[in-house]
């Protein structure tokens, strides 16, 4: 739609099952900050309780998060004319996850009559419920969903292979696009202040995480981990959710009496430089952007091996990319009895960020297919 100046400037719709700021919310909120007054922006949640994320958008962006219909729910062709009504407002949909799958239903039911704007779909990783085996219902109804979709994106070599597989998408509608950051905001030592309320542990090594609370970033299996080397390593945890009391109770538990649980914290080149060693303890994963921002950063990671994970670590970093827990303690060990090596990996891994996680190069694909759906290739650069 046009702006008071007559300039068109897209008015885009985000649907998200939950908008906590986790690693696609905050890619979608970079891009919006980045992209500025070139388009404007509405965000609506099936957990209208997850929204966090708000609070990373900057002032400036033309943003308003509507009361919009329920996107969550069982399926119903009732729902569906209502949600209907509500996506022909806006000049492009983009939908996020399984939670969205309502929307993205409701617009392939519509038909191509209904005067729909045009619908892309991310799919970004999958809850603690499909951590061992995809479901198979869901995996129907994502293939009948996405018929009417201009384009799917994943992040993932992984996720492109099951997006072809069990969702059945077509090669020109499916886009890889990695993840990307600021590398160069990483360069900068952290203040040793940067991480409000810790108080380091004499004589210890910082070992950190970044992530949401949640059952299937499995957190309390890090701990284990961690307290495996108690006399050598404190744990940092950095987000929040409904994991934290548990995760706590695990500390407790295994005497990890100097665990500092930090909270939600936006802009993590302030900070992701103070961890000596950086641990990803997750079920399931797809393309971390924590584990670039700690690459970015010049630190050392040790991964449960999920996802790309493997993949997108150095090459000299991937023996600390392990099966299971024992190889996880294993490896935080390894690291913190070495800091010759810790070093080493450290400079692999941001010399890999530079090469290969520019954010300008994920930024420029996003405009172009933005761009393209919205028939103005131009319109986002």
């Amino acid at each position: 739609m046009a702006d008071g100046s007559g300039q068109f400037r897209p008015h885009i719709l985000h649907v998200h099952g939950s908008f906590s700021l986790g690693g696609k919310e905050a890619r979608a909120v970079r891009l919006m900050n980045i992209w500025g007054d070139r388009a404007r922006h509405s965000i609506v949640s099936a957990d209208p309780a997850a929204m966090g994320a708000r609070d990373a958008i900057d002032p400036a962006v033309k943003v308003d998060f509507p009361d919009g219909p329920s996107f969550a729910g069982k399926p119903g062709l009732a729902r569906y004319r209502v949600i209907t009504a509500f996506l022909k407002r806006f000049d492009l949909v983009l939908t996020y996850n399984w939670g969205s799958m309502d929307a993205v239903m409701a617009h392939r039911l519509a038909g191509a009559s209904a005067g729909l704007p045009p619908l892309i779909h991310h799919e970004d990783g999958f809850n603690a419920d499909e951590t061992e085996r995809l479901k198979t219902k869901r995996n129907l109804f994502r293939r009948v969903a996405l018929q009417r979709a201009h384009a799917m994106v994943v992040p993932s070599v992984r996720l492109e292979g099951i997006a072809r597989s069990a969702w059945k998408q077509p090669a020109g509608r499916l886009h890889l696009i990695r993840n990307g950051i600021d590398v160069a905001r990483y360069a900068q030592p952290p203040a040793p202040d940067a991480i409000p309320g810790l108080v380091r542990t004499p004589g210890k090594l910082l070992v950190g995480t970044l992530a949401g609370l949640r059952a299937v970033k499995n957190i309390p299996r890090l701990v284990r981990a961690v307290a495996a080397h108690k006399d050598r390593l404190q744990l940092v945890v950095v987000g929040e959710g409904p994991e934290r009391d548990a995760i706590l109770a695990e500390a407790a538990t295994h005497g990890l009496t100097d665990i500092h649980m930090a909270g939600f914290m936006d802009r993590p080149w302030r900070f992701v430089g103070l961890f000596d060693m950086f641990a990803l303890s997750s079920d399931s994963e797809q393309f971390p952007i924590s584990l670039v921002e700690a690459m970015a950063a010049r630190v050392p990671a040790a991964s449960m091996d999920v996802g790309d994970v493997a993949n997108m670590v150095a090459p000299e970093n991937r023996p600390f990319v392990v099966p299971d827990e024992a190889g996880l303690a294993a490896a935080l060990g390894v690291l913190a009895g070495d800091a010759e090596l810790r070093a080493r990996l450290g400079a692999a891994n941001r010399q890999r960020a530079q090469r290969d996680y520019a954010e300008q190069d994920m930024v420029h694909a996003y405009a172009r297919l933005y761009g393209e759906a919205l028939a103005s290739p131009m319109i986002l650069r």
